[in-house]
């Protein structure tokens, strides 16, 4: 792999900046709304012992962001990059969560699209594990020109395996 996976990101609006692990406390205050993890394989991710493993893998990735708000400062959720497949030359972007005063604003198509843009200056296809009942994701990923692949079982980090659908969206479709 001969790019980095946690650059800083930004656009006018959104800075994507490497999660470090002095930003557990703000990224954690976004999380502990159990209606952020309603639709999510993990819903019990708001308690705080739970979102520590959940930090504690992505800080382990190397892949993962907080995501701010460039005008106000405000942390709004996170997500990340994941598993590259260099054989496959593709990689995963996911465990992904905003806050709820994002929902609806249109943040997630706009930072997927950062995330999307930079990755495929790199690999030819991006994939997406979708919990089987998080229908917002899953909804959010095919406006994105995301096509649902196939159904695995995932292992998360200290957590219990959950069925997943995974999205795949292609270089050139992406470009188009």
């Amino acid at each position: 792999m001969n790019f980095s996976i946690q650059p800083i990101l930004e656009d006018k609006e959104f800075q994507l900046i490497p999660l470090q692990e002095g930003d557990f406390e703000s990224v954690y205050e976004v999380a502990s709304d159990p209606k952020v993890w309603e639709q999510h394989p993990n819903k019990d991710r708001y308690k705080r012992e739970v979102f520590e493993n959940f930090f504690r893998g992505a800080i382990e990735s190397k892949g993962a962001f907080k995501i701010m708000d460039k005008t106000s400062g405000d942390i709004l959720g996170s997500s990340r990059y994941y598993d590259f497949d260099e054989a496959d030359n593709s990689i995963f972007i996911g465990y992904t969560f905003y806050g709820t005063k994002s929902w609806g604003k249109g943040v997630n198509p706009k930072v997927k699209k950062l995330m999307l843009d930079y990755i495929f200056q790199f690999v030819d296809k991006v994939h997406f594990h979708i919990g089987k009942e998080n229908l917002r994701s899953q909804i959010a990923l095919e406006r994105l020109g995301g096509d649902k692949i196939r159904e695995e079982e995932v292992a998360y980090f200290a957590e219990p395996t959950r069925t997943n659908f995974v999205y795949e969206i292609k270089k050139e479709n992406w470009l188009e």
